[in-house]
C-alpha cells in the first residue's frame, strides 16, 4: 500500500516540477501546437507535456516497484520508451503516419511476445472461448494499436485526455491493488500522479498540451491495464473482486475513446474518406459546437464515462454480448442527441 502511495506522490512531484521547465524550453525553441480550422484552441501552445508525464511515471515505477516484481515489467518499460521516442519525434518534427504505426507495432510486439500481455479468451462472445495462439497474438496487437490511437484522437480539448486517463488509471489501479497485483497497480498510480500534475497546467487557459508524447504513452498504459484486466479474470474464479462480463466492463471503463474512434472512422468511411482524414466530427468537437467551454465539455464527458462504468457493473450479469449492445445503443442515442443539438446551434447562429 505504501509503495503505491509513494509512487503516486513521487510521479506527481516530479511531473509538477518538470513541466514549467518544459514550457520554458518549448517557448524558447518555438515548439508549439499551432491553431488551425480543425483545432479547438486559438493560441500557439507548447505541446511537450508528455515528456513530463513520461519522466514522472517512469521514474516512479522504477523507484517504488519492489525488486521481486521486476520480470515482465522490464519489457513494459521498454515499450514505454519506444512510444515516448515516437511521440517526442512527432511533437518536435512531425513524422509520417506509417512510421508512427511501425513504432507502435514494435511496442505492441514487445508487450505481446516478451511481457506476455495477451488476450487469450473471448469469454464466450460470439461463442468463442479460448483463442488459438495466432489469434491471441493478432487480437492483442490489434487491441494495443486501437487503444493507443484512440487516446491520440480524443486529445482535442483541454483536460480531456488527461482526465479520461486519470479516471481509467485510478479505476484499474484500484482493482489491481485489490487483487494483489502490486506491480501493475504501481504502473497505474504512477501514471495517475503524473496526470494530476499535468492537468494543473492543462486546464483552461492551457499552458501546455500533452502532445503525441503523452497521448501515445497514455494509450499504451491503458491498453496494458485493459488487456491484463480481461485476461486475469479467467483465473480469478470466485474471487471477491472478480467481475462477470470482464471484457465488456473493460470497454465501459474506456468507452469514450473507443466509441468515439469507432464512430468517426465509420462516418469518414461512409463519406468516402480515409478513416484517418482529420476533421471536426469527434464528440468533443460536437460539445464545443453546442457552445460549451473546454472544461465544461471535459467535465460532462468524464461524468458520462463514469456513468457507463456504473451501468456496466450493475448489468454485468446479462452477459458480455448483451451488455456490449446495451452500452453501444446508449452511446449512439446520446451522441445522436448531441449531434442534433450542435446542428441546431449552428443553424441558429447563421
Amino acid at each position: 500500500m505504501y509503495d503505491i502511495i509513494l509512487a503516486m506522490i513521487t510521479s506527481f512531484a516530479l511531473t509538477f516540477v518538470a513541466i514549467p521547465s518544459i514550457i520554458s524550453v518549448a517557448r524558447k525553441k518555438k515548439l508549439f501546437d499551432e491553431p488551425d480550422h480543425r483545432k479547438s484552441h486559438n493560441v500557439s501552445t507548447p505541446s511537450l507535456g508528455g515528456i513530463g508525464i513520461f519522466a514522472g511515471s517512469l521514474f516512479s515505477i522504477i523507484m517504488w516497484t519492489p525488486f521481486k516484481y521486476f520480470g515482465d515489467l522490464q519489457y513494459i518499460l521498454c515499450s514505454f520508451i519506444i512510444v515516448f521516442l515516437i511521440g517526442a519525434k512527432d511533437d518536435i518534427d512531425p513524422i509520417s503516419p506509417s512510421k508512427k504505426l511501425l513504432g507502435q507495432l514494435f511496442a505492441a510486439a514487445i508487450l505481446v511476445f516478451k511481457a506476455n500481455i495477451r488476450l487469450t479468451s473471448l469469454y464466450g462472445i460470439f461463442g468463442i472461448g479460448t483463442l488459438p495462439e495466432y489469434a491471441s497474438i493478432a487480437l492483442s496487437i490489434f487491441t494495443v494499436i486501437v487503444i493507443i490511437n484512440a487516446f491520440n484522437l480524443i486529445d482535442g480539448i483541454n483536460g480531456l485526455s488527461g482526465g479520461i486517463g486519470l479516471l481509467i488509471s485510478l479505476t484499474m489501479g484500484t482493482w489491481f491493488f485489490l487483487i494483489d497485483r502490486l506491480d501493475i497497480a504501481i504502473v497505474a498510480f504512477s501514471l495517475a500522479g503524473s496526470l494530476i500534475a499535468f492537468l494543473k497546467y492543462n486546464v483552461t487557459p492551457a499552458q501546455i498540451f500533452m502532445g503525441d508524447t503523452g497521448s501515445l504513452l497514455l494509450g499504451l498504459v491503458c491498453s496494458i491495464l485493459a488487456i491484463l484486466f480481461i485476461d486475469i479474470h479467467k483465473d480469478l474464479g470466485d474471487h471477491q473482486y472478480a467481475f462477470k462480463s470482464a471484457p465488456t466492463l473493460a470497454i465501459a471503463v474506456m468507452i469514450l475513446p473507443l466509441f468515439d474512434t469507432l464512430r468517426v472512422f465509420i462516418i469518414r468511411i461512409l463519406n468516402g474518406k480515409s478513416p484517418f482524414y482529420p476533421d471536426r466530427t469527434h464528440i468533443h468537437h460536437l460539445m464545443i459546437d453546442c457552445g460549451l467551454s473546454h472544461m465544461n465539455a471535459t467535465y460532462i464527458l468524464l461524468v458520462v464515462n463514469t456513468i457507463f462504468i456504473f451501468i456496466a457493473v450493475g448489468l454485468q450479469n446479462v452477459g458480455n454480448l448483451y451488455l456490449l449492445l446495451i452500452l453501444i445503443i446508449i452511446a449512439i442515442v446520446l451522441t445522436t442527441i448531441l449531434k442534433n443539438i450542435a446542428g441546431s446551434k449552428k443553424t441558429s447562429s447563421t
